[in-house]
């Protein structure tokens, strides 16, 4: 089988935006520098958890 580097680049690709996403977000509605960085890195490891599954599935059938 196989290696395919442009899936963990994606999941890494994902995990950047979406943490740079929600840090933005939470920063522009009012929270603190230190509160946002918390909430955004736990968006992060929650969208990659998603994106690992989602990828995995049809390895799995």
């Amino acid at each position: 089988m196989r290696y395919n580097i442009w899936r963990p680049l994606m999941l890494i690709l994902v995990a950047i935006v979406t943490r740079t996403l929600v840090n933005s977000v939470c920063l522009m509605f009012g929270m603190s520098p230190d509160s946002a960085s918390s909430v955004a890195m736990i968006g992060m490891i929650i969208a990659a958890l998603v994106m690992y599954n989602r990828m995995m599935k049809p390895r799995r059938k």
